[in-house]
């Protein structure tokens, strides 16, 4: 399989400010940099996402990839970033540019994702076509792998305002990337799994944001079949993973968690102790 040429065009993460705290003192400290990054295909404008600027080209594949606007890598021929433009161009082989343009970029819905998302709405009609494969999922698996992740986010533990994404592999994290907004984190990934031509279907997604809809659809998308997230969801997202039969778990902190849809696909092997005031009222 061809691959595309990739620019190398990573951006350092957080920067430098002078900041006033509480005592009146100047102190210097670190922020999340975000910057605007449009996305081009053949010199059309697709989107503009903002984003920590990291991993800019594998966030454009995985944007294409989760969006289902390019359905075979070796179809793209380069991926090249240019800062001072804010672009991220991505050049098609001849013969294999994207079809029905008009028809597909008049489709695009605004989703509530930080920083703003966008979905079209060919995405989701071919995740329809396909289905995820039954997971189970240990509590203690649970339990290991949230441990594990909360030594990966680095730049939020330097300077906040950022989510994080991870694609583990039972306890083990074999990807763990931040952005401004999950949604980018989720894309990232996705380019990075495209590029080594790696399966989802035993994999979890795990993110610091909310599970909506968006999100299912791109875990759905990466063909992983479970879900976690230390967040909350929406109701559309809980509709959503239930026609798509994705395994969600949300609340998930410290041996807390709430499974939202498939709970028989989660194994109780490790329940802790309940507080007195949570004991089963006895009936007399």
């Amino acid at each position: 399989m061809r691959e595309p040429e990739l620019s190398d065009q990573g951006l350092s993460p957080t920067h430098e400010v002078a900041a006033r705290d509480q005592y009146g003192d100047v102190r210097t400290v670190r922020i999340a940099g975000e910057r605007p990054l449009t996305l081009k295909v053949d010199e059309r404008e697709v989107v503009t996402l903002m984003t920590l600027g990291m991993h800019p080209e594998e966030l454009a594949l995985g944007y294409l990839r989760n969006q289902r606007l390019v359905e075979r890598l070796e179809d793209i021929a380069a991926v090249r970033v240019d800062w001072e433009r804010e672009t991220v161009s991505v050049d098609m082989r001849p013969g294999c540019g994207i079809t029905d343009w008009e028809e597909k970029l008049s489709q695009r819905t605004v989703t509530t994702g930080c920083g703003q998302g966008t979905v079209f709405s060919c995405t989701l009609d071919k995740l329809y076509d396909q289905r995820l494969p039954k997971a189970m999922v240990r509590q203690s698996l649970i339990y290991r792998l949230l441990a594990n992740i909360a030594s990966s986010n680095q730049i939020y533990k330097e300077s906040g305002a950022v989510h994080g994404c991870a694609l583990c592999a039972g306890e083990d994290i074999l990807m763990f990337v931040e952005d401004v907004g999950r949604h980018n984190a989720a894309d990232t990934i996705a380019g990075r799994m495209w590029l080594q031509g790696m399966d989802g279907a035993d994999k979890i997604f795990y993110t610091t944001g909310r599970l909506t809809s968006e999100i299912v659809m791109k875990c759905a998308g990466m063909g992983i079949p479970v879900l976690l997230s230390r967040s909350g969801v929406t109701q559309m997202g809980v509709e959503l993973a239930a026609d798509l039969g994705v395994v969600m778990i949300a609340r998930a902190k410290g041996r807390a968690f709430l499974t939202y849809n498939l709970a028989e696909c989660v194994e109780y092997d490790a329940p802790p102790k309940r507080p007195p005031e949570a004991e089963p009222k006895s009936s007399s």
